[in-house]
């Protein structure tokens, strides 16, 4: 194995079996799938890895209890099941969370809640989360932030999920397998010659320029797949992106218990308000169709007008625009079904395989969720089988049996895992530990390594973030700039001043 500093700049091979197009959720995954199966692997990315729809979710691991409304049992299925693989993968970046359903008299009639979460419990096979139950609002906990109507709720288990780490996670996993990760790296152009893919790439920070050849292209660029398939490879896509915003604001927290909210709305949408980062609460989010760049999206004050007045009809106390420290979008691309409005839209993955006779094929993915990313990753790699050697295709499956970094403990031990740092790191508080617990697990030790006092961390940045850290995460985790740390590898943007940040990023182009 490479020295840690060496990991993040591996050099390229000239040929590979997969190169890969995009750094989210999708192309890691299924970077990381591949590369467990012996697999030589590339992946380029134009951005810092996950800065895309990845890390702009609701940060839910998720069955989609909604779906069920749209007939999408398969879907459903398919990510209750996966829930339960991921926290086993990951148990400090997924964890279990109950969520309230109010009825609304009015709205969908609890008649139909109740079959719908009896679905819910019953159709992925839940071994480790608790079933539904029905709350009377008046008397438990979860009424008491709520208008009081004395009504009835029902509560029931799903999970939330650090959406960035995860990805990072998963390219982490891959490049220990032998993948080369390639973030802020630009596909220039790829073409077919026979029966390689040859492509050319450009290092957006360096203008260091790589040519390899691959024996399959996987184009796993979310919100810009129609884009690269247009632009670098000539290609008209037979299926159709559609894009969806989605706007989220993060407010002070509105609420003392550890449940979740699930808001219905009169528009027939949804709106979830989730206790986030300790001292937060997330609402969101939007389903509105979008054009332009997706790299451009952002909460406009019509998506926190509709989120400020869909949690004010729950709340009883207002969410105004005083409340909010953060606002952010992301885009989905979803497959475009002809779905007449985007909350209706099929959350689905749907692969477009162009194949020739003699040529290297190529495979586009379109739409996807977080929950079902090791899944697609395994059907990505089922449908390419015949294009790949031989000798790696009875490994398939090693995806939901091996964890990710940091995630060899149980599935419920993060608390003795905190306690563990405390021990083996006293000058760590309660606060520090559970944060480095839940963004690194296992290699939380790592990370820290010898220190015996936090002076022994290096410079402080404030927020718990010292030296040693960043030089992590910069190491081990490409990160580059300020916002790849505050935003994407921790959320302590959220807690720290302008000044500080500044700081941060001075040290780091040093």
């Amino acid at each position: 194995m490479l020295p840690a500093e060496e990991k993040p700049q591996s050099k390229a091979p000239q040929h590979v079996d997969i190169a890969i197009i995009g750094g989210g959720i999708n192309g890691c995954g299924i970077a990381r799938d591949a590369a467990a199966r012996g697999y030589s692997v590339y992946l380029c990315e134009m951005n810092d890895l996950a800065s895309g729809t990845s890390s702009w979710s609701t940060k839910l691991v998720h069955g989609g209890l909604r779906y069920l409304e749209y007939y999408e049992f398969r879907l459903v299925r398919e990510a209750l099941t996966e829930r339960e693989v991921l926290m086993r993968m990951a148990p400090h970046l997924i964890r279990p969370l109950r969520f309230v359903l109010p009825h609304h008299k009015g709205l969908r009639p609890a008649w139909l809640l109740r079959l719908g979460l009896f679905l819910y419990d019953h159709i992925g096979g839940r071994m480790l989360l608790p079933p539904t139950r029905t709350l009377n609002l008046a008397s438990d906990a979860a009424g008491a932030p709520l208008k009081p109507n004395g009504g009835t709720a029902f509560e029931y288990s799903d999970c939330r999920v650090d959406d960035t780490r995860l990805v990072i996670a998963n390219a982490r996993d891959a490049t220990d397998h032998g993948a080369v990760i390639r973030p802020r790296t630009r596909a220039v152009s790829a073409k077919r010659i026979d029966t390689q893919w040859r492509v050319q790439t450009v290092n957006t920070s360096t203008g260091a320029e790589e040519i390899i050849t691959a024996s399959v292209l996987i184009n796993a660029a979310g919100p810009w797949v129609g884009d690269v398939l247009a632009t670098k490879l000539g290609i008209n896509a037979g299926a159709k992106v559609r894009l969806v915003k989605g706007a989220h604001i993060v407010v002070r927290k509105v609420f003392d218990h550890d449940r979740a909210y699930i808001f219905q709305n009169g528009d027939g949408r949804i709106v979830f308000a989730i206790p986030y980062e300790d001292d937060f609460t997330l609402i969101g989010t939007t389903d509105t169709d979008m054009d332009g760049d997706p790299a451009n999206v952002a909460a406009t004050d019509a998506d926190i007008d509709y989120l400020c007045h869909a949690a004010s009809e729950y709340f009883a106390k207002p969410i105004d625009r005083s409340n909010i420290v953060w606002t952010f979008a992301g885009v989905r691309p979803l497959y475009d079904d002809g779905a007449s409005d985007a909350k209706s839209a099929t959350r689905d993955y749907v692969f477009e395989l162009d194949e020739k006779p003699g040529q290297a094929p190529l495979l586009s993915v379109f739409g996807g969720k977080i929950t079902t990313y090791r899944r697609l990753a395994e059907s990505a790699l089922a449908k390419l089988g015949d294009y790949l050697p031989e000798l790696s295709r009875g490994r398939a499956g090693i995806s939901s049996k091996a964890v990710l970094p940091g995630g060899d403990f149980a599935v419920d031990g993060l608390a003795a895992l905190q306690t563990k740092l405390v021990s083996d790191y006293p000058f760590l508080d309660a606060g520090f530990a559970r944060r480095l617990a839940r963004t690194y697990g296992t290699q939380a030790s790592v990370m820290l390594g010898n220190a015996r006092a936090v002076s022994e961390l290096g410079l402080d940045f404030g927020a718990t973030l010292h030296e040693a850290e960043v030089r992590y995460l910069m190491t081990q985790e490409w990160a580059m700039t300020a916002d790849d740390i505050i935003w994407r590898r921790t959320k302590l943007g959220l807690r720290l001043s302008a000044a500080q940040v500044a700081k941060l990023n001075a040290w780091m182009q040093q």
